[in-house]
């Protein structure tokens, strides 16, 4: 692999790719294998794949604040501490938010990691497919635009990804989520088992609950070691148990010969040719030294994530695009969705005071959509999906006062209660007025405007949160479960770091910023193959889609290519 961290004499590629997480790793893997030369380039450093992952090996007595954060991190940290993901064990790949900053219109939680595997490394990795139902819900209910494909265009891709990825799970037969093809599922525990049992006795499968489809390896896969059940999955995986850019895309795209990283190298803005009405390039701005580059190439695959993407998407103007590259539609920025969670039920379940587990496994179960299918009217559109688990409790409930002698040393041995709980994500609608726009008033330590972000959840996502509480309980009461309580502890958009949208295909130029082979309508060498193109969101985890329609779009592409239609 070429690692080009000095601008050289040879600025053109064959095809540039712009972000190295998720799309934009498998953008590099498909273009370099199909035999193009192929720039990446990541706004961050660069991440090696073992050596940099810096606290993995590490004790909990090794951190010095025992995975708390500084009261300076917590300055210039103010939107990544919000939630959980932003702590002592991994704060090095969330980013500095003084440096790059952006106006919330209405509150929303931008988590970013800048460096070379993106979100790869620190992503949930649950990965989920969606179905048919979810290619047809916006033309069946009339929200949003129609998607220009639907599931049979995605299947071999998703065969694909999969296959590579390494994706451990048990198929179901079940309509909203189709099989896949699968490592070795994880097990269930005790208590899950007997949850899903009598959860699937209850409702006679009209309700399912299966293992958790995640992207952690249950046997070696392509050279990379199986899951050890740490649980650490996201200090970065020393054993490349899990799927990243670094464990499986880019040594794949390295080993072609065709690849050339460029780490440090911010995107400002993709160059559109008059003459031909094509981007020609792209203008860099080094990230550590603000010097200005350009690159050219035939092909440019913008895959900076939804909201980074629409950023360079949004500055990049010209004469032919005023108001932003390919957004004759108007429709680049608008139509931003988020997945609504942090709601369900949870309870204790009696009878297994004998048993225990066994390792941390990386991994909880999943109950996929069942709302508004069949015979299950909702009032509400379209639905959710559980995730969860169950788990024992601490090992004592000591009171510090009576902490001596021989019944407190029993004490200390005997692990709490059995706890079982269901939270739901729930897929919000696109709504147009949920946009971003550019905040020219206000600039980023690059000197670039910043994005301005105006999102809300609405009447039917609340309705849904009802639903998602209340069937929980229901659940788990005819699983056995008792002292069952609910929950909502609010979710407001970003939070569940599934933001989607902004640049969403279709089959009309008119109300769509790509066409269904995430190909802008207007600037046919551009594609678009990350979040940002999506027309929904369903309830599923989005990532798999992701790999799917980037391997799908650069297959697409390079044929085109040698057509010579691009």
């Amino acid at each position: 692999m070429n690692l080009n961290t000095k601008a050289t004499a040879q600025n053109t590629y064959d095809a540039i790719v712009i972000g190295s997480g998720i799309s934009g790793g498998w953008a590099a893997k498909e273009l370099t294998e199909k035999g193009l030369k192929v720039l990446l380039l990541e706004r961050g450093r660069n991440i090696e794949h073992i050596k940099d992952y810096t606290t993995a090996m590490k004790k909990p007595w090794e951190f010095e604040h025992r995975g708390r954060l500084t009261e300076e991190q917590k300055r210039t940290h103010p939107v990544q501490m919000r939630d959980y993901p932003y702590q002592e064990f991994n704060e090095s790949f969330w980013v500095n938010d003084l440096d790059c900053p952006y106006t919330e219109v209405k509150r929303f939680d931008w988590y970013r990691g800048f460096h070379v595997g993106g979100k790869s490394l620190m992503w949930g990795r649950q990965s989920y497919r969606f179905s048919d139902i979810n290619f047809e819900d916006n033309l069946k209910d009339g929200h949003g635009n129609d998607w220009p494909i639907r599931y049979k265009d995605l299947e071999k891709w998703y065969d694909y990804t999969e296959r590579f990825a390494g994706i451990s799970g048990q198929n179901e037969n079940w309509p909203a989520l189709p099989d896949g093809q699968f490592l070795p599922p994880m097990e269930m525990n005790c208590v899950e088992k007997s949850v899903k049992k009598r959860i699937e006795d209850h409702y006679k499968r009209e309700r399912i609950l299966t293992i958790g489809r995640t992207a952690n390896l249950t046997v070696p896969h392509k050279g990379r070691g199986k899951c050890q059940y740490r649980n650490l999955c996201s200090r970065g995986c020393p054993f490349g148990a899990y799927f990243s850019t670094q464990s499986s895309t880019l040594p794949a795209a390295v080993a072609t010969g065709n690849l050339t990283l460029r780490p440090y190298s911010l995107v400002s803005h993709i160059i559109h040719d008059k003459e031909s009405k094509k981007a020609k390039g792209v203008m860099v701005i080094d990230s550590e030294t603000n010097e200005n580059m350009e690159f050219y190439a035939k092909i440019v695959f913008v895959n900076g994530s939804t909201l980074g993407t629409t950023q360079i998407l949004l500055n990049s103007t010209s004469d032919e695009h005023p108001n932003g590259l390919g957004n004759a539609s108007g429709e680049l920025g608008h139509n931003l969705m988020d997945h609504h969670f942090r709601c369900g039920a949870s309870g204790q379940a009696e009878g297994f005071d004998d048993k225990y587990t066994y390792g941390r496994r990386a991994n909880g179960i999943y109950v996929p959509r069942y709302q508004n299918m069949g015979n299950d009217k909702r009032n509400y559109l379209r639905g959710f999906g559980y995730q969860g688990g169950a788990s024992r409790t601490g090992w004592h409930q000591d009171v510090a006062e009576l902490a001596f002698g021989g019944d407190f040393k029993d004490q200390m041995t005997v692990p709490g209660v059995w706890q079982m709980g269901l939270g739901g994500f729930g897929e919000a609608l696109p709504y147009h007025d949920n946009k971003v726009t550019l905040d020219k008033t206000k600039k980023d330590k690059w000197g670039l405007p910043v994005l301005a972000i105006d999102c809300s959840f609405r009447d039917n996502e609340t309705k849904m949160r009802e639903a998602m509480k209340n069937d929980a309980a229901e659940m788990l009461e005819a699983a056995g479960m008792k002292n069952i309580v609910t929950y909502d502890n609010g979710s407001t958009p970003g939070m569940a770091i599934h933001e989607q949208g902004t640049a969403r295909m279709g089959n009309d130029p008119k109300t769509s910023v790509l066409n269904k082979w995430n190909q802008m309508h207007e600037v046919s060498n551009v594609f678009v193959t990350d979040g940002a193109c999506m027309p929904s969101i369903g309830c599923q985890n989005p990532s798999l889609t992701f790999m799917a329609l980037t391997a799908r779009a650069a297959d697409y592409a390079v044929a085109e290519l040698k057509k010579g239609n691009i």
